[in-house]
């Protein structure tokens, strides 16, 4: 089977009901992000830091994966397929997709606030003040912070190098690293775009398919299956 690699961001989400971070009515109007999603700002204020993950849990219990979800699950099938997403949900996951590495961490884990390398998966409950590891240090939710490093970026860029077709799927392609992994996919693979958005992408061919998810991840499916000669 040929190899599809996909990058997704909060707009593949936002039709589950998710809100996003830099749309109208989204988080961030509710919240500064240096606040709420930094290093600093949990050093500052750990309290509402668990506060903000611990009302975006409560918000994941009541979604749904959309068909843009479950319509990159149903393209295994017919293709490898990796999702390598800056969301922090686990859509993609219930949808049925098998193969996920998540950059920016997940949303239903905690982790020590000292040895990132202790993880607990806490489902949708909260991370209260107080509550520790068996090492005695603070939880945190396990999620990675403006001002933190990208671990799981240096996966992702040896992944994307043995693409045989790369689609970015509902993100501006504004936030770095991740933006940057367009730039590893080898110039002969083909490339789509699909974000409802006004994005001009620079630095290689891209196909730009100017709809939401759901609509443009059914496009998709019809280009690569042209592309690659798959017959359904």
């Amino acid at each position: 089977m040929h190899k599809l690699y996909v990058l997704t961001g909060a707009g593949i989400s936002a039709e589950s009901g998710i809100k996003t971070f830099r749309d109208s009515n989204g988080l961030w109007e509710e919240y500064d992000v240096m606040t709420v999603a930094s290093i600093e700002g949990w050093h500052k204020n750990p309290q509402l830091v668990l506060k903000f993950y611990n009302e975006r849990r409560k918000q994941l219990e009541k979604v749904k994966p959309n068909p843009a979800h479950t319509g990159l699950a149903e393209l295994e099938k017919y293709f490898e397929v990796y999702i390598i997403t800056q969301n922090v949900d686990d859509l993609h996951e219930r949808a049925g997709s098998k193969n996920v590495l998540h950059l920016h961490g997940k949303l239903k884990e905690a982790c020590s606030s000292v040895n990132p390398s202790l993880i607990y998966d806490i489902g949708y409950k909260e991370i209260q003040w107080g509550d520790k590891c068996e090492k005695g240090s603070q939880l945190r939710p396990n999620i990675v912070w403006f001002g933190e490093a990208v671990p799981a970026f240096s996966d992702a860029v040896a992944m994307v190098t043995g693409a045989d077709a790369f689609a970015v799927i509902g993100t501006s392609l504004n936030v770095y690293p991740a933006a940057g992994l367009i730039d590893y996919v080898p110039a002969k693979v083909p490339a789509y775009l699909i974000d409802p958005n006004d994005i001009a992408p620079t630095g290689r061919k891209i196909d730009v398919l100017k709809e939401k998810a759901s609509v443009g991840v059914e496009i998709l499916k019809m280009k690569l299956f042209e592309k690659f000669e798959i017959k359904i």
